[in-house]
């Protein structure tokens, strides 16, 4: 199943890639290989990288950071959905948790040469496939540093268990996706005036 990028935040996303449309979880994350293809697609790791990593590591040690991210997903979930109510409360226990998964991020700086000239850039290094947690550890990061609480929403459309950043500009929105959840319920809304 492909993943849906509908959060607009890589940490949103990363709690959507478990999502029930009918009542029944799809993982996207299942085993290794997913787990790294999904933090391409996210845009978190170069897909060169990920050819390197899943060639290095091996799919057992892929597979034990894929259910080590399904873990601290859901308990990301949780941190995220207290947040949204008390984005003042004292979250020093989880800032712990969530500093020892970013320690494990090592990067290194090079320089490099471009159509444009040269720039700097950082590189991470994996020495084990347990750094993986670190790029969505450090967008959850990112998230709770940067952005308004009140702006994490969970989605309206019935049945839907995905989140969002608003980033509208009057901060409406309701649905994961106007196509998809919305369409739905201005579906149903018809249906219901028409009775």
């Amino acid at each position: 199943m492909q993943s849906l990028f509908l959060g607009s935040h890589p940490a949103i996303d990363f709690l959507n890639s478990v999502f029930a449309p009918d009542g029944e979880p799809i993982e996207t994350i299942g085993d290794g290989v997913a787990y790294v293809e999904w933090l391409v697609a996210a845009g978190l790791l170069e897909e060169a990288d990920a050819a390197k990593l899943s060639r290095r590591f091996g799919p057992k040690a892929l597979d034990a950071a894929a259910a080590e991210a399904r873990k601290f997903r859901e308990w990301a979930r949780k941190w995220l959905a207290d947040w949204r109510v008390a984005p003042r409360a004292d979250y020093s226990d989880r800032i712990e948790i969530l500093n020892r998964l970013l320690a494990r991020e090592v990067r290194k700086r090079e320089l490099v040469a471009n159509r444009s000239g040269i720039a700097l850039r950082e590189v991470p290094r994996f020495e084990t496939a347990q750094v993986l947690l670190a790029l969505p550890a450090a967008q959850l990061a990112l998230l709770v540093a940067h952005e308004d609480a009140a702006l994490l929403r969970q989605c309206a459309g019935d049945s839907c268990t995905l989140w969002f950043l608003d980033r509208t500009k009057s901060h409406r929105r309701l649905f994961c996706s106007a196509a998809a959840c919305g369409n739905r319920a201005k579906v149903a809304a018809f249906r219901e005036r028409q009775r």
